[in-house]
């Protein structure tokens, strides 16, 4: 209420798709798509295998694999239907594949370390080692990763719910604006389950007097005790590459 006036404000959309559609080849996969997600989003994305979720996911990473025949994509207020997958990662947007691939000789760390740096000079700063080392280490104790990891090659001889692991800690260390995960849940036992809904929960939250900032999530699940764990905020359901209403 101000001066006798009701001023009711509109969340922010930090992802709003308008009229999207794509194809890969000759092959229409979505029609028409509409979807906003607001600021303080714990958005759950749903349907049957093949639906169309990971072709959704995978056009709003920037896979040039897809391409968008027609609508748009807005992130954080900024159009990037047509940004490389790499530009939209460094304005905030993460990517949590349900398939990784293994990087034979690339270790953990360096991959980590060269991905933090990146997203750092985007910014206009500088990551110091000791920063880094910092920054690391208190992501891997929140999620009980051994240092020994840390020296292997990135998944080659992980588990799935390593691997799972591995990526929320990338997570963690990013603090991106918008985390888009493809099947979290999958491959990982109950306290792993457990553990990464209580790390959604928390980036999610405003934090009183924090400096980090907070993420917004998408999240593809079909595990139904998962998803109440993380409570979502709203449900999009997905059919034969259409939304659902």
């Amino acid at each position: 209420m101000f001066g006798g006036i009701m001023i009711v404000m509109k969340n922010q959309m930090i992802l709003s798709i308008k009229n999207l559609s794509v194809s890969n080849g000759p092959k229409e996969l979505l029609y028409d798509i509409n979807l906003d997600i607001p600021t303080g989003a714990r958005h759950l994305l749903c349907g049957a295998n093949g639906s169309g979720k990971t072709t959704l996911v995978q056009t709003i990473a920037g896979n040039p694999d897809y391409k968008t025949d027609a609508g748009k994509i807005k992130f954080d207020g900024k159009d990037i239907t047509k940004l490389p997958s790499d530009a939209r990662a460094r304005l905030g947007l993460f990517i949590g594949a349900q398939h990784v691939p293994e990087i034979p000789g690339l270790s953990v760390t360096s991959f980590f370390k060269h991905s933090l740096m990146a997203h750092a000079s985007a910014d206009g700063a500088e990551l110091s080692a000791g920063v880094f080392f910092k920054k690391l280490t208190a992501a891997r104790d929140r999620l009980n990763i051994p240092e020994s990891w840390m020296a292997r090659s990135i998944n080659v001889g992980f588990s799935g719910g390593e691997r799972k692991r591995l990526m929320f800690l990338h997570l963690l260390l990013l603090q991106p604006k918008l985390a888009i995960l493809d099947e979290p849940d999958s491959g990982a036992d109950a306290d792993a389950q457990k553990l990464f809904a209580e790390i959604i929960t928390e980036m999610n939250a405003p934090i009183p007097d924090s400096r980090l900032p907070i993420t917004d999530f998408l999240i593809i699940s079909h595990q139904e005790r998962f998803t109440e764990l993380i409570k979502p905020t709203a449900i999009t359901t997905l059919k034969n590459g259409r939304i659902v209403v």
